[in-house]
């Protein structure tokens, strides 16, 4: 799996993570898949991404996006 990939997992995970979370408990969870989203378009313009600073430091290898 490469670096691109496993973040785009992630954020999939973390998107439906929270709504599983607000069906189940509280809509304020949604908050938390608002800041999946803001983060994943701050990542496409600035090309800073901390899931994939973290997967990086697994040992991930590198992708084409997140270099």
């Amino acid at each position: 799996m490469t670096l691109d990939r496993a973040v785009l997992a992630f954020a999939g995970f973390v998107v439906l993570l929270s709504l599983a979370l607000a069906h189940l408990f509280s809509p304020w969870w949604l908050l938390l898949a608002a800041f999946a989203g803001l983060n994943m378009i701050q990542a496409s313009f600035t090309g800073f991404c901390p899931a994939a600073m973290i997967f990086k430091a697994f040992g991930v290898k590198a992708g084409v996006c997140f270099r």
